[in-house]
Order: C-alpha cells, then sequence, then structure tokens
C-alpha cells in the first residue's frame, strides 16, 4: 500500500528520485573510494600476502552482497523501504569511520618509530568496519534500486526503464570520483610521529560522502512515494515452497491427479495469488542460478588486476597512474559506453530487425566477460616474461660486485668472467650447493649461502689479497610500484644519506645500507661525510625497480659528485604499460553494460510487486556467491602461474554462459501486473466454475478414503483446507 503523494515532475520524471540518484552517487563513491585502496591496505598496511589480501577481499565483497537478503526481509515485513535505507546508512557510515580509525598508524606507536606496537588492534578494528560496512551497504542495496523504482505510476514505464540507466550511471559517476581520488589521497604522507601513506584519509573522505548521502535521502522524505510493509514477504514465500514440497511428497500416490505445476501443491494452504507470485520469483531465481560466475571474474577488477598493476609502469606522460586507480577505467568507460549503447547500438539493432532480448544481452555480456580474461591471461604471459627469477626453496642467488680500482678475474667453479673496477655483475648466478670463490687466480675460499636467498657478493681490498662480504637482496618486486634503492659505503669515512623524508642512516665504510622505497620519479639524494661537506644528486626512476649505488674509494665531494657514483641494477624496472589493461576493461565493461545494466531492470520487471526487493535480493545474491567462487577456485586450483587461474575461469564463464544461452531459451517472459489483476479478480465462466467444484470434491473423496489407511494421513486430512 502507497502513501499517495503527488510527486512534483520535471520532464515527466518525479523530482523525488533526484534525491534517490545522489543518495546512490554519494554512497557508491563511499563504497567504491573505500574498496578501491583496501586490497592494497590489507598488503601494505596489514602486512598480508597477495593471497590472503585477495581472500579477505572477496570475502568482505561476498559478504557486502549476503546481506541484501537481511535488508530485503526488514524491508518488506517490518520497516518499509525508506526507513531500512536511513537506518542502515547509519550502521554503513559508522563502519567506514571504524576503518578510518583503524588505519590511523600512531594510535599504537609507542616507540614513534612508524610501525604500529598492536597490530592486532589494527585488525581487530578493520574487521569491525568492514562488517558494519557489509550489514550497511549491503542491507540498503535491494531496497534503494526498488524504491526508486516504487517512485513512478503504471504509465510511466519508459521514463522507469530510463532511470534505471541514470541509476547505474550514478553509481559508476560516485565509482570513477572516488577510485581517482582515494588513491591520491592514500599517496599523500600523513602522521604525527612518522609520516606514512595516509589510509586514514583515504578512508574518512569515504566516511563523511556516507553521511552526506544518509542526509541527502533524509531530506527529501516528504516527496517519496512510500510502500509500506506488507509482512514478512521472504519467510511466507519460504513456507509456501516448503509447504508445496512436503504436499507433493506426502501426495506422491498416482490416486492423486497430477498438477500443472509443482507449486500448486500449496493451492490447500496459500492463495492462488500468491502461488502465481511465487512462481514468478522462482523462474527468474531459477534463472539466476549461473549468473554468480560472471561476478566471480567481475570483481577480480579490484584484486587480482590492482595487485598485478602494481608489477607495471603506470607513467602515462602527461600523469602517472597508481595501481588502484587503474579501477577508474571501467567506471570511465561505463559513462561513455551505457548512453552509447541505450541511444545508438540498441536502436540500430531494433532497426535491423533483431530481436535483442534482455536474456540475449545477458548472454553476451558474459561472453565478452569471458574475453575479457583472455586479454588478461595475455597480458600477464607478457608481464611473466619480464619479471625476474627468484630462487626457489632448495637455491641460491648471488651477484658479483669489484669494489677494487682495477679489473678481476673470478671463479665459481663452473664459470670465469671479468668485472672492471667498480662494476658488477648484472645477473644473478643461482646455486643448490656451497661453492669456491676464485679472485685474481688466488687460494679459492668456499661460499655457502642460506637456501631461498638473493645475495650481493661485494669484493673489496684486504691488504694484499682479496676479501669479500655478502649482503642479502631482496627476493620480491618492490611494493606499489616502488624502487628499492640501497648504498655501498667505498670510501674512507663514515657517510650519512637521506632521500625525502627518509633516512639510510650512518653508513661506515665497506657497508651496504638498507634499502628504502623510492617512489616513482625524480628521487633526489643527499650525502654528507663527518665534516658536513654535502653532495646533491639525482635520479629518475620507473616503477618496480632496485638498485644498488656504489660510492667508490675515488669518490669526490662536489658540484658533479654525483658522476662518480656508480649503479648496479637487481631488479629491473616494470616495462609493461599499464595502458595493456585497457582491452581487458573495455571488454570487462561491455560484458557489464549488456549483463548488469539489462539484470537490473529485468529483475524489476520480471518481479511482482510485493517482491521487488526479495528478487533484488536475489539478484546481488549473486555477486555474493561469485566472489566465494572466486575463493574456491584460486585456492582449488593451485595453478603456479596466474595466467593459468585467468585462462580456468575465462573457460568456465564459457561454459557457464552456454547453460545461461539454453535456458534463456526457453524462457518465456511474463507481465506480474497482468498475472497479478488476473488472480485478484477472476472471473470463471459457470463450465469453469463447475469443473472447479468437481475437481475439489473428487480430491477430497480421494484424501478421506487415504485418511482412513494410516493414522499419519489421518493428522494431514485435518489440517487440510479445501
Amino acid at each position: 500500500m502507497k502513501s499517495k503523494k503527488r510527486s512534483v515532475t520535471v520532464c515527466g520524471y518525479p523530482l523525488s528520485i533526484f534525491f534517490i540518484v545522489v543518495n546512490e552517487f554519494c554512497e557508491r563513491f563511499s563504497y567504491y573510494g573505500m574498496r578501491a585502496v583496501l586490497v592494497l591496505y590489507f598488503k601494505y598496511f596489514l602486512k598480508w600476502d597477495d593471497d590472503f589480501s585477495t581472500t579477505i577481499y572477496h570475502t568482505f565483497v561476498a559478504l557486502c552482497y549476503l546481506s541484501p537478503i537481511l535488508g530485503a526481509i526488514v524491508a518488506d515485513s517490518w520497516l518499509g523501504k525508506f526507513k531500512t535505507i536511513v537506518y542502515l546508512s547509519v550502521v554503513y557510515a559508522a563502519g567506514q569511520v571504524v576503518m578510518a580509525v583503524s588505519a590511523i598508524h600512531d594510535i599504537t606507536d609507542g616507540n614513534k618509530d612508524g610501525t604500529p606496537d598492536n597490530m592486532a588492534l589494527h585488525i581487530a578494528l578493520s574487521m569491525v568496519g568492514l562488517l558494519l560496512i557489509a550489514l550497511g551497504t549491503g542491507g540498503i542495496k535491494p531496497c534503494v534500486a526498488a524504491f526508486g523504482g516504487d517512485q513512478f505510476s503504471e504509465d510511466q514505464e519508459k521514463q522507469r526503464s530510463t532511470f534505471f540507466s541514470i541509476f547505474y550511471l550514478s553509481i559508476n559517476a560516485g565509482s570513477l570520483l572516488s577510485t581517482v581520488i582515494t588513491p591520491i589521497l592514500r599517496a599523500q604522507k600523513c602522521g604525527i610521529h612518522t609520516k606514512q601513506q595516509c589510509y586514514p584519509l583515504a578512508f574518512g573522505v569515504p566516511a563523511a560522502l556516507m553521511v552526506v548521502a544518509l542526509i541527502v535521502f533524509i531530506l527529501g522524505s516528504s516527496m517519496y512515494n512510500k510502500t509500506a510493509p506488507s509482512g514478512n514477504i521472504m519467510v511466507k514465500v519460504c513456507k509456501c515452497i516448503f509447504f508445496a514440497i512436503k504436499n507433493r511428497f506426502r501426495h506422491r500416490s498416482s490416486a492423486y491427479p497430477k498438477r500443472e505445476h509443482w507449486m500448486d501443491w500449496a493451492e490447500e494452504k496459500y492463495d492462488k495469488l500468491l502461488i502465481a507470485q511465487v512462481k514468478m520469483v522462482l523462474k527468474v531465481l531459477f534463472l539466476y542460478i549461473p549468473l554468480p560466475m560472471f561476478w566471480a571474474l567481475f570483481d577480480q577488477q579490484g584484486s587480482r588486476w590492482t595487485l598485478r598493476a602494481t608489477t607495471m609502469d603506470g607513467n602515462f606522460g602527461l600523469m602517472v597512474i597508481q595501481p588502484d586507480q587503474m579501477q577508474t577505467v571501467n567506471p570511465i568507460l561505463i559513462l561513455i559506453m551505457v548512453p552509447v549503447v541505450d541511444f545508438i547500438i540498441y536502436p540500430l539493432i531494433s532497426k535491423c530487425k533483431l530481436n535483442f532480448t534482455p536474456l540475449r544481452k545477458m548472454t553476451g555480456g558474459m561472453f565478452l566477460a569471458a574475453l575479457a580474461f583472455v586479454a588478461a591471461a595475455l597480458v600477464q604471459l607478457q608481464i611473466d616474461a619480464t619479471l625476474p627469477t627468484f630462487p626457489s626453496s632448495n637455491e641460491q642467488q648471488a651477484k658479483f660486485i669489484n669494489m677494487v680500482n682495477r679489473n678481476l678475474s673470478i671463479a665459481d667453479g663452473r664459470e670465469n668472467f671479468h668485472l672492471g673496477a667498480f662494476e658488477g655483475r648484472q645477473d644473478y648466478l643461482t646455486y643448490t650447493e656451497p661453492f669456491l670463490l676464485t679472485i685474481n687466480s688466488g687460494s679459492p675460499n668456499l661460499i655457502s649461502l642460506p637456501d631461498g636467498t638473493r645475495n650481493t657478493i661485494v669484493i673489496v681490498e684486504q691488504g694484499p689479497a682479496f676479501g669479500y662480504i655478502t649482503f642479502q637482496d631482496i627476493v620480491a618486486k618492490p611494493e606499489e610500484g616502488a624502487n628499492a634503492i640501497r648504498f655501498f659505503n667505498g670510501y674512507g669515512s663514515v657517510l650519512n644519506i637521506t632521500v625525502g623524508d627518509q633516512e639510510y642512516g650512518d653508513i661506515v665504510p665497506n657497508n651496504m645500507s638498507i634499502f628504502i622505497n623510492v617512489p616513482q620519479g625524480t628521487g633526489k639524494f643527499f650525502m654528507k661525510n663527518n665534516g658536513g661537506v654535502e653532495c646533491v644528486f639525482s635520479r629518475k626512476f620507473g616503477f618496480g625497480s632496485s638498485y644498488t649505488f656504489l660510492i667508490p674509494p675515488t669518490f669526490v665531494f662536489g658540484e658533479h659528485c654525483g658522476e662518480s657514483i656508480k649503479e648496479v641494477e637487481n631488479i629491473k624496472p616494470n616495462s609493461i604499460h599499464m595502458a595493456w589493461q585497457i582491452p581487458q576493461y573495455f571488454l570487462m565493461t561491455s560484458g557489464e553494460v549488456f549483463f548488469s545494466v539489462t539484470g537490473l531492470e529485468f529483475s524489476y520487471s520480471q518481479a511482482p510487486s510485493n517482491m521487488k526487493s526479495v528478487l533484488q535480493a536475489g539478484w546481488l545474491l549473486t555477486v555474493a556467491v561469485g566472489n566465494i567462487i572466486v575463493l574456491i577456485v584460486a585456492e582449488a586450483a593451485t595453478l603456479p602461474d596466474q595466467w593459468a587461474e585467468y585462462i580456468l575461469f575465462s573457460s568456465l564463464l564459457v561454459l557457464v554462459c552456454i547453460i545461461f544461452a539454453i535456458m534463456a531459451y526457453f524462457y518465456t517472459y511474463t507481465d506480474p501486473a497482468k498475472i497479478e489483476a488476473l488472480f485478484a479478480n477472476p472471473e470463471p465462466d459457470d463450465k469453469e466454475k463447475k469443473n472447479l467444484e468437481m475437481t475439489k470434491k473428487d480430491m477430497a473423496e480421494k484424501h478421506e478414503r487415504r485418511s482412513s489407511d494410516t493414522s499419519s494421513d489421518e493428522e494431514d486430512g485435518k489440517q487440510t483446507n479445501f
């Protein structure tokens, strides 16, 4: 039952939808802004590895799309859509605030060294925040779109259809801005004791936008058409289905006449209108069974694709793109493609007399998503070809550096090679057991390195002979596309080196500094000796490289001091450009336009009037199951190569796409309003009434005879109402 309000209209559209669209824009900004940096927050702040970060990420997304069931129950049976949206938005905003607080490293940094002393507290706050967000965002999901549809009258079907496109545009506009802005906020430096990436700000701005979303939605309260809750419809539907199954199983004997549909076995207890509505819902829900596989691929944009972008080159010339900002390609393309598809592609298809039904659109969308993962696999193969080979658990690697001011001849028992003065070997040699190191035909030295390590062996002069010093190197690409830089001090005195606000500290002679992550761009290094004499030199860096800078004994402070500093490359910079991801984003976004936009409208159009939130929750449930599929497939497959996992997901979606196409072929579209009107105002003729009465009488007599056979059937007969 709707409260009748004559809403002000603008260009034929109710003004109330303005508040709903703005609310959705702000809410989606909040959600996608937080989610854009979430997997990097897990990896770089909470220090989880790639696999565990991906697991928690998809678990969170799955919870976000499981909670719509709760939201639908609350909206349809207790609070109504309006109050449900308001109350759960408060929970949602609280979750965002908790997430922002959880990312403040200073709250547990008692040592003031930039490292949280109680990581368990940060993890606990993060999990509480994510649970509140999942409950809030999921709870309002089935309500907002359906609430927007409720603002239109029955003769505004065209406007309602356009509303769903506008609604989806608002989702992607919010997503676009947030995925541009929050990575920029994340990249800022903030903190009281030490400056670190500003995750509190990256989470805090989405929290503020969620508060704005709530305020805007409440401001439109007086204009809304509000549907009063009509009872616990979801529980009622479940009871109706359960009774039909139980009744059919109880009366499985051939003595009972067959019924047209198995749900008709609920007629003894439930009215035909409810049964007809349940049939419509089940018909669509059955069609939803293959859909989760699409979302299993789609939502990896925020996990696997984002993590992969950290191994790519994000320099676009005029701007440098952060790995998490690559997610903006999807909403940008959505904003372009939705109008193009709605106003150009679909009309052209219609003029070609092709019956491009909603289910055919969705089938095409699934196929395009599968192609996107084929493209992702091809890009991954290119990336893998450029990545360094790190040692396995039973291997050791070594790189040699000559810090002697003359050429050296070196042998490791397998090969001989030469190193010039202050020169390093560019590649690493791999060993599986200790080896003999011989320098300039001198006495051999037995070298034993720890398994699973990369090492740099620096050759230095020790009196008349040569000695060596071993230092361990990093065994992974530098985090977040930064560059791991260190210095070897071959100078005769202590040197102090800084870059930006980071300090290498005092480096004593013949010693190696720690690695410090220097961001992409020009790094400016400041070097001082004990006397305070300063050397300033700069070096331009790409993404994901690692270098060892050598300060030779011949180093001289002065205007051109940087020219005498040598460098040895440990890990090459990322050479595959992020732009190579654009084709896969284009294919995925094309699939989304055909699949998701169509699916939203299809769910609403095929839903009975009092079960629209229920069917919306069912649609969103497919997203949750899709994210669970990611966890299952990723864990069960245990594929060593990421490209192979992409191909596996693509193959699974193609298979599911074929199954869905077959199911769609046999689907018959319905008009819920007409079916409901038919059952609400039945007008059977005399013959139909007579047949109906005879059928009821015959069934009652047969049931009475069977009731005398067993006591259980007798009890059943008492509960049956003919």
